[in-house]
């Protein structure tokens, strides 16, 4: 998608869209290729911040959905006073909602791969600055890393490996030129005592791997840590999931995705940062080699782990990603993972569930949310539950009795593991994919990539 800054309305046969205050939305016709797209969105004093992320995606996917490859819009239509958006932040919101509306994963399409047309052109009506295109297109490369996260997270299992994750980093990462990658393998992962992660990863026939990315952009600072779930796929193990929830669990790598893209992402910023990604990659799957409820791991941190449901390893692997996280005496250490359906019971699909060891943390995670559209909202992270992760002959289990609170049971599980370091812990199972009404295309989100790359830039 191109956007092309022009003063006044040109003599063009680019349909010209129209935020209306009518409750219907339809394309007008002039002649053979004018016309107009008039999206109605009802009272204008009535949109919200919120209501606008989904009208900037509406555009186009309204736009798409009659094969229309050039638009034309002003951008005084896009202002709406009560909102009292910048200018700068309003355009750098275009470039991001229109990019991340405009995907479509059809790689694998064959039929009618051809007839989807994308919109190839945006003229935007306004006075241009630098500042403008620069905020611009500064939304668009966001973007343009979030729909990649989406591309990988969607790729089916059988395709993606934890060999090919780890491919893919180091593929992304030569985009940038400053981004350092190492990929450790399982007798890597031996030497360091990651019996956690070989635990999990035991059971496949494609072994694991553990994925680091480092960027440095601010000399000797203590880095931020950003650790990602990276089941490629999720079978449950031994304790193997239903039918019915087994067609996504190619996604269940989409926290690894995100901290990958969001890395990535800042370094094409050049955010003077020091920002180190890590991500355990492992298939589970059962086999008479996987690893089995009673079985005990012992992980990098010296702790066991009773393995109470094969089907609960997430928070197993992440155990060794942020016990290693620690040797870099990080600022902050962030990790993103799918890793409870309590999440999404809690907080519907709406909003990934948030939680830090340090209080003061949460506020600006759910303000630069907010003003992005990547929502979080926190849950508690209270000592009482402790109680509900006793195991019987390790440390520690990795499952609990009740069926009650299980977000905040997993995340307390990997609270065990970062000591005394700052720490956020994003459960985006609510978010993993796309849901009606979203304005954008089924299969994942790349959610909260964008938050992460917001975080890092204002922390």
């Amino acid at each position: 998608m191109q956007f092309v800054f022009q003063k006044k309305q040109p003599s063009s046969d680019a349909i010209i869209i129209q935020v209306t205050e009518e409750k219907t939305t339809d394309l007008y016709r002039d002649g053979e290729k004018g016309g107009s797209l008039r999206i109605g969105i009802g009272k204008r004093s009535e949109m919200t911040r919120r209501g606008y992320f989904r009208l900037l995606r509406r555009i186009v996917r309204e736009a798409q959905s009659r094969n229309l490859e050039q638009i034309r819009i002003e951008l005084s239509s896009l202002t709406f006073s009560k909102l009292q958006i910048p200018s700068r932040e309003l355009l750098e919101l275009i470039g991001y909602h229109f990019e991340i509306a405009q995907f479509e994963f059809d790689t694998y399409r064959t039929e009618d791969r051809a007839e989807r047309k994308k919109i190839r052109t945006v003229f935007l009506i306004g006075n241009a600055t630098k500042t403008l295109q620069s905020a611009l297109e500064r939304g668009t490369l966001i973007a343009q890393e979030v729909n990649q996260a989406r591309t990988l997270s969607n790729t089916p299992a059988g395709e993606m490996t934890p060999e090919t994750l780890a491919a893919a980093a180091i593929n992304a990462a030569q985009g940038t030129k400053k981004v350092r990658v190492t990929v450790l393998t399982p007798a890597d992962m031996k030497k360091l005592k990651m019996g956690a992660i070989l635990g999990v990863g035991q059971g496949s026939d494609s072994p694991p791997r553990f994925i680091v990315m480092e960027y440095k952009g601010a000399g000797k600072k203590p880095p931020v840590i950003l650790v990602g779930k990276g089941v490629t796929f999720d079978s449950g193990g031994i304790n193997i999931k239903s039918t019915s929830g087994l067609e996504d669990m190619h996604l269940d790598m989409s926290g690894a995705a995100v901290v990958m893209h969001a890395i990535i992402a800042a370094a094409k910023l050049e955010l003077k940062k020091n920002i180190v990604t890590l991500i355990p990659a492992v298939e589970n799957m059962p086999s008479g080699a996987s690893y089995r409820p009673g079985d005990i791991l012992k992980s990098m941190s010296g702790r066991t782990i009773e393995i109470g449901d094969t089907d609960a390893e997430g928070r197993v692997i992440l155990a060794d990603a942020l016990t290693y996280a620690q040797k870099y005496k990080p600022k902050l250490i962030i990790d993103v993972a799918t890793l409870t359906g309590a999440a999404e019971v809690a907080l519907g699909q709406r909003a990934c569930a948030l939680f830090s060891n340090r209080e003061h943390l949460l506020g600006p995670f759910i303000k630069h949310g907010d003003a992005i559209g990547d929502y979080v909202w926190p849950l508690p992270l209270w000592e009482e539950y402790d109680s509900d992760l006793k195991a019987t002959f390790g440390d520690i289990a990795n499952s609990h009795k009740t069926r009650l609170g299980g977000a905040i049971i997993g995340a307390r599980f990997l609270n065990r593991f970062v000591e005394n370091v700052p720490w956020v812990h994003i459960d985006m199972a609510p978010r993993m994919v796309a849901i009606d009404g979203d304005q954008l295309a089924k299969g994942s989100t790349g959610e909260p990539t964008h938050l992460l790359v917001k975080v890092l830039e204002r922390m």
